[in-house]
């Protein structure tokens, strides 16, 4: 069974893009991309279509990493569709759990920072408004929450499987 991921951010074209290229680029390097499936979502409509903030992109390419895909709005259904929503921010989160009033997904809904092993911050911070070491720094945080996280589902898996 394929695990299927969600990354949200607000307007889908710097921090989740990044989180779901980082996360692939973890996954095929570890030989894992047949097994987890990522995709990612904004809760607001402000950038749909658009190709990842090229600020971002070069931040990424710095890192090895090549950010694809066009942005899109989070909808309720994908609550029901996704394993995993991994918000970037706390008012993500807020967001995403207002688009499921009666909590029957809110077990797939975590904060992305919640699996960082190395940085500290509780949140993702939105790095549009700012400059080049912004865009760096989101990159390097993803790094390490992404790579948390996947160590986690590893975990998860191993145990639920024994």
């Amino acid at each position: 069974m394929t695990i299927q991921l969600l990354f949200v951010c607000l307007g889908n074209i710097c921090r989740s893009p990044s989180a779901e290229n980082i996360m692939n680029h973890l996954l095929q390097s570890r030989q894992l991309a047949d097994q987890i499936t990522c995709d990612s979502a904004g809760t607001s409509s402000y950038h749909i279509g658009s190709a990842p903030d090229r600020r971002m992109a070069q931040a990424a390419r710095a890192e090895g990493i090549t950010l694809a895909g066009q942005a899109r709005q989070l909808q309720a259904a994908d609550l029901e569709n996704f394993d995993w929503i991994l918000a970037m921010d706390d008012d993500n989160y807020r967001d995403i759990l207002r688009l499921d009033p009666d909590g029957r997904f809110h077990h797939k809904v975590r904060k992305i920072c919640d699996f960082c092993r190395h940085h500290t911050d509780k949140e993702v911070p939105d790095p549009y408004y700012g400059g080049e070491a912004g865009f760096k720094y989101v990159i390097d945080l993803l790094l390490d929450a992404c790579e948390g996280f996947l160590e986690f589902l590893l975990q998860e898996s191993a145990s639920s499987s024994v």
